[in-house]
């Protein structure tokens, strides 16, 4: 999962929670987040990658539209706003959720959940590169590259390289954080401002990402399905909480503590992914993911300038 950037200022209909509950919110949606691979793992075992996509958008718009309606938020009137929110929609959940999906079925949760550290990576070239919003030091170049590094560490070359399933599914979870990247710039430039609160706003986007899904309908999951209760549960957990709820813990996260802090969740999912895939799924992992994911932290802290000195007073 990602992190998201909207800097709506915040006014009295939307006062932040206390700090402790900002904390807590951090880190139950890291949790949710790490847990959700796992849940996408589980789920594929009776539907369709497509349906799992479909069914945790749909379930993360109604949960999160139940709630706007009985807090009575306000949503924007703005036909570009709303254009905006299709863009995310489609970028920030269709997308990514269904290479996601897709790959799981030939990679391990841990795995998956560890690429998906990659996302503020991806967020720094495409606000540099793509939507020239942040100019980069030196020293986050050089972050990027590490990240990169660290990338080719965990897909491990060096014991050779088959375009079996495995590589066109991890090159697929890189396409789907590169979306997380690209929509996270993309709110920075075209959407900092948008009189929501950070529910109205999550709303939005997965609400517009659900009418997508319903339009697609006909082609993506009318599949024959197996439905038990772990996938049942499963389902409902990915979507109402992965979807719906954490999105906006994570909201109200970056607007109490700034993009870049609120993008540290990135180190929790990984390893709650890595920790639930080997208890709950019996799954390994080899040496060089763990190392890989190291080297991919380094990156980010590099690329997020993090690791200056500070000037003695």
């Amino acid at each position: 999962m990602a992190t998201t950037t909207d800097t709506t200022p915040v006014t009295r209909a939307d006062r932040l929670p206390s700090a402790r509950w900002i904390t807590v919110q951090f880190v139950l949606a890291g949790t949710v987040w790490g847990a959700s691979f796992l849940f996408m793992k589980v789920s594929l075992t009776g539907i369709s990658p497509a349906q799992v996509a479909w069914t945790r958008i749909l379930l993360g718009a109604l949960t999160l539209g139940a709630l706007v309606l009985l807090r009575r938020e306000r949503l924007s009137r703005s036909l570009r706003v709303w254009a905006h929110l299709l863009v995310l929609g489609l970028t920030f959940c269709v997308i990514p959720f269904l290479l996601f999906s897709w790959a799981q079925q030939y990679v391990t949760s841990g795995v998956a959940s560890i690429f998906n550290a990659t996302t503020p990576i991806m967020t720094a070239i495409m606000a540099w590169l793509v939507f020239r919003v942040e100019k980069l030091k030196n020293v986050q170049v050089a972050g990027i590259g590490v990240g990169i590094l660290g990338v080719v560490v965990i897909i491990a070359p060096w014991q050779g390289i088959a375009f079996d399933g495995s590589l066109v599914a991890e090159l697929a979870i890189l396409g789907a954080t590169a979306s997380y990247g690209f929509s996270l710039a993309y709110m920075r430039r075209f959407v900092s401002n948008t009189g929501m609160s950070a529910l109205a706003f999550t709303f939005g986007y997965i609400a517009m990402a659900g009418a997508v899904m319903v339009v697609l309908t006909p082609f993506l999951v009318l599949t024959p399905v197996r439905l038990d209760a772990p996938i049942v549960v499963s389902l409902v957990l990915l979507g109402c909480l992965g979807t719906g709820i954490a999105y906006v813990w994570n909201q109200n996260t970056v607007r109490a503590w700034g993009p870049t802090r609120a993008s540290t969740v990135t180190y929790i999912t990984p390893v709650v992914g890595v920790i639930l895939g080997i208890l709950i799924l019996g799954e390994t992992i080899t040496w060089n993911e763990p190392i890989g994911a190291l080297v991919v932290f380094l990156g980010i802290l590099l690329a997020q300038d993090r690791l200056r000195r500070r000037a003695r007073p």
